[in-house]
């Protein structure tokens, strides 16, 4: 199975292309005009106001992004450890299915024994 952080990772690429080609100008369609420069300022000044209380709550955030990091792959190792047990299981279970048979064949060899290595022809049926 592959890492967990690849597959979210992959799936986010995907959805940002879709999104891309949904939002992206037609052949017919004419360009965008450009934004004009004192709106990024503006911008630029609510995104400092945000960045501190964003700053204050990444140390909050941080212990639990990497405590679900590990428990990710704490369950990626389990789920392999389940699919590698299972299949240990199957190969028990034909193993001991071989072994009965072996121990059936045994157990008629043995009461058919003195049937077949007798000295007396007279035991079995003409053909």
């Amino acid at each position: 199975m592959g890492d967990p952080r690849n597959v979210a990772h992959a799936k986010k690429v995907t959805q940002e292309k879709h999104h891309k080609n949904k939002h992206a100008p037609k052949a017919g369609a004419p360009a965008a005009q450009p934004a004009k420069k004192a709106q990024p300022e503006k911008q630029a000044v609510v995104t400092e106001r945000a960045a501190p209380e964003t700053e204050a709550e990444k140390p909050a955030q941080s212990p639990d992004s990497a405590q679900l990091e590990k428990s990710l792959a704490v369950l990626s190792k389990l789920k392999e450890l389940e699919f590698h047990s299972r299949s240990n299981i199957e190969k028990l279970a034909g193993l001991s299915l071989t072994i009965e048979e072996e121990l059936k064949q045994r157990s008629l060899q043995r009461r058919l024994a003195p049937c077949l290595w007798s000295d007396d022809a007279d035991a079995w049926p003409a053909r």
